[in-house]
């Protein structure tokens, strides 16, 4: 491995923080629309929970990189890699236990990612790209070699034998909703970013346009190929759905992530001219916290009021919108007072 040159960056990068805010609130619209509604065909509200479905996660994941790589250049290695390995335990728990309530949880694969990326902080460009392939061509080993569909009940999305050693392995590394094979590569791609020069404006309209480009790109080819493939399972493999993650849908969530960052990073002089950039940024410091306060506060609610399940796309969309407006409110009042959130805090404390 070789010593990456550090790059000065300002203490918080409130453009990242942004990002993490928008990420979280397609997280929640997708989560809600799963719970709370049936499929219709037409229904304009779920085709756009749809469009984020699996794309909201990614951007979260690269996210994640990013603030690695960034900690990693402000941080003495052993210290770094000590602290990243106590937090992927404090994550693996906490994930654990909200599988429990919640089984598309994707915070106990995030104490993989880091787990396994943390060997990647020192590493030159070349060696991560060399990751970033090899957990696609992992990906196509597997699939390839196991049958993806091994311990799914495709009727509830229930994933029957998650709770055994076997099967544990198996939704972690291959089948599950964020398998470390291939979403490492979202991570491993976010390390890769943190080491361009992220205050630049011009990196930021390149985000943008080869992140469109590139997107609009690979979705086109996508559809051209599942059209004219009239196979089933090489259809599968021709999509752009998160499950499973192939090599289109990687590109397009990774493209798609590209544009929003580099708005996010764009929006950030309009929003703080507007005075209102504190109701994106402090939310985006806690995305933690309402990661979870959406399943055990947000999903709770909507269990007593009945909503559970049987609703429009409308109403899903807004109770979404109606969680996320709370949340931003509680993060700004929140920090008024304490510098992290809840969860945060703690995970610090104790990492």
């Amino acid at each position: 491995m070789e010593n990456v040159p550090a790059i000065r960056v300002p203490n918080r990068i409130e453009g990242l923080d942004i990002a993490r805010f928008l990420a979280l609130i397609g997280m929640v619209i997708v989560n809600f629309n799963v719970v709370m509604t049936v499929q219709v065909d037409g229904d304009i509200a779920q085709g756009f929970a749809s469009l984020l479905q699996g794309r909201a996660a990614a951007l979260f994941v690269i996210l994640a990189g990013i603030g690695l790589g960034i900690g990693a250049m402000r941080s003495e290695w052993g210290d770094m890699r000590r602290g990243t390995l106590k937090r992927a335990l404090f994550l693996l728990i906490v994930g654990i236990l909200n599988t429990i309530i919640f089984e598309a949880d994707i915070i106990h694969y995030y104490a993989f990612y880091f787990l396994f990326g943390v060997w990647f902080l020192r590493a030159s460009n070349k060696v991560i790209w060399l990751g970033i392939a090899g957990c696609i061509i992992g990906f196509f080993c597997l699939i390839f070699t196991l049958n993806f569909d091994q311990g799914w009940n495709w009727s509830d999305y229930s994933y029957v034998d998650f709770w055994t050693p076997t099967g544990f392995l198996r939704n972690l590394f291959f089948n599950g909703w964020h398998p470390i094979f291939p979403w490492l590569a979202f991570l491993l791609f976010g390390i890769w970013l943190s080491r361009l020069d992220l205050r630049a404006k011009k990196l930021h309209i390149k985000l943008i346009c080869f992140g469109g480009v590139s997107f609009i790109a690979i979705t086109l080819l996508s559809h051209y190929l599942v059209a004219i493939s009239g196979d089933t399972e090489l259809t599968a493999l021709l999509g752009t759905a998160p499950i499973p993650a192939t090599p289109f849908y990687l590109i397009a969530g990774a493209s798609f992530a590209m544009v929003i960052i580099g708005a996010c990073f764009l929006c950030e002089s309009i929003l703080r001219k507007l005075k209102i950039l504190p109701l994106f940024t402090c939310a985006g410091r806690q995305t933690l916290t309402l990661y979870i306060a959406h399943i055990y506060i947000g999903m709770g609610v909507l269990e007593g009021l009945g909503l559970m399940g049987g609703q429009s796309g409308i109403l899903a969309l807004l109770a979404s919108g109606a969680f996320c407006v709370i949340a931003s409110v509680y993060a700004f009042v929140w920090t008024k007072y304490f510098k992290r959130g809840p969860l945060e805090m703690l995970m610090r404390k104790l990492t």
